[in-house]
């Protein structure tokens, strides 16, 4: 089965224009085929600040009304994702920036409202795979901005890109030995947060959950750990998170990060 890397960059790089363009170069030299979702970073936020648009967030995640959905609309899919394509086509590697909505890649649903209203959030209910395929089978590489679509509202939803990276992975797993990388400004999973080099080199489900019991492993890193091992569950081959500068040594060797099994 030919091999796909679906990999994820995490705003902390985005933020930080020498960090990301050292990330593209590293990732358009990858010969595999390869899809990039993308976070947003603070850029929203910033933009946001300049309109005169208060932004809140809970937990980490933005609450996003009509106001703040055409912030991350202008910006998640406009500014970072053109950009980024750009950067690509510098380095010939033949990206299409795509949404949810761009034929129909990614459908979500509208979160329901319990005891927060995160507004027009989306939860991903498909991935039209089909369609991933033919981009790659073309010879294109889908650098996909972290917003998805409604089918029936025709609204377009605001939707956790490390949740978007995992889901994309699981669909593609059946046509593809899939190596899913999440790559972001630390150099993996780490044992004690305050300490960058206190690297966990393996989790498993067990040594995860021990964790998490202890504290070491905590706030916005469980939620892209859970991410990571619903992946591995379900079909996709090798799951990795490291310093968005391992991408190399990270896909090459699995010498970088921390690489996720479910095998005790």
């Amino acid at each position: 089965m030919e091999k796909l890397l679906v990999i994820k960059i995490g705003g902390n790089v985005i933020d930080k224009p020498e960090a990301l363009q050292r990330f593209l170069q590293t990732f358009a030299e990858l010969p595999q085929r390869k899809i990039l979702i993308h976070g947003g970073g603070k850029i929203a936020t910033q933009v946001a600040d300049k309109l005169g648009i208060e932004t809140l967030m809970v937990e980490g995640r933005r609450i996003t009304d009509q106001t703040m959905l055409d912030v991350v609309i202008m910006v998640y899919g406009g500014l970072v994702n053109k950009n980024i394509v750009a950067q690509l086509q510098s380095l010939s590697s033949n990206a299409i920036g795509l949404t949810g909505a761009d034929a129909g890649v990614i459908r979500a649903k509208k979160r329901p409202v319990k005891e927060i209203d995160y507004g027009f959030v989306g939860d991903v209910e498909s991935v039209n795979t089909s369609q991933f395929i033919l981009f790659l089978e073309n010879g294109l590489v889908p650098i996909i901005a972290p917003l998805t679509f409604e089918p029936v509202s025709g609204s377009m939803l605001n939707t956790n890109a490390d949740t978007m990276a995992s889901t994309i992975a699981v669909a593609l797993a059946a046509n593809f030995e899939v190596n899913l990388v999440y790559c972001f400004e630390k150099k993996g999973v780490l044992s004690d947060p305050e300490d960058d080099d206190a690297v966990i080199p393996r989790l498993n489900p067990i040594s995860y959950a021990d964790h998490k019991a202890s504290g070491s492993i905590n706030k916005g890193m469980i939620p892209k750990l859970d991410n990571a091992f619903n992946a591995l569950q379900n079909g996709v081959a090798q799951v990795t998170i490291c310093h968005a500068d391992e991408l190399r040594n990270a896909v090459q060797e699995g010498a970088a990060g921390t690489q996720l099994t479910i095998n005790n």
